[in-house]
């Protein structure tokens, strides 16, 4: 078993460019100190430079840091584009072995706004449509109805706050860390 009945684990879904990154910093913002951003990407192409592919070791160290920052009394976002195949057996178990409260989302958002969101991001030099095209999966949904659909309507604030009313996060204060 990992974390305490009062932890709380979000997990944010979605393809490239649907605002994962951004919604997990608002959560942060709003919430503040106690609140651990466990993100696909850092730990992927930073820390390991990896690809993304089955069995990369990328998969166990998204879980570890996780698990370790639940363990500590952290309340853990943990978002990535986070393929079902590829991270659905590992985030099932981590959700199984939460013993707090655990919320999924996968942001619904279309190949061709994705295409445009991307075009405003720092990175956007670095890969393009193509790149893009290959790694979009339509509605990558973890089995078992675990997440909730959010779809490319739902502003960021009006996502950060539902997701901070649906989990509990917003009458919780930050524990002391």
């Amino acid at each position: 078993m990992v974390g305490t009945s009062e932890t709380r684990l979000v997990v944010l879904r979605g393809n490239s460019a649907s605002g994962k990154s951004s919604i997990a910093a608002g959560l942060r913002e709003e919430f503040g100190r106690g609140l651990a951003l466990v993100g696909q990407d850092n730990l992927r192409r930073l820390v390991l430079r990896e690809r993304d592919r089955p069995g990369a070791a990328n998969i166990g160290l998204i879980d570890s840091v996780a698990r370790y920052a639940l363990d500590a009394g952290y309340h853990v976002v943990v978002e990535g584009i986070l393929y079902a195949a590829h991270y659905g057996d590992m985030l099932a178990q981590l959700r199984a072995d939460h013993r707090g409260r655990t919320h999924g989302y996968y942001l619904d958002v279309p190949f061709a706004e994705t295409l445009a969101r991307h075009a405003n991001k720092p990175q956007a030099g670095e890969y393009g449509e193509a790149e893009m095209r290959d790694w979009y999966r339509p509605l990558d949904l973890l089995p078992g109805g675990a997440e909730t659909v959010i779809d490319a309507d739902s502003a960021l604030a009006e996502t950060v706050n539902r997701i901070l009313l649906d989990t509990g996060l917003a009458g919780l204060r930050a524990p002391e860390h």
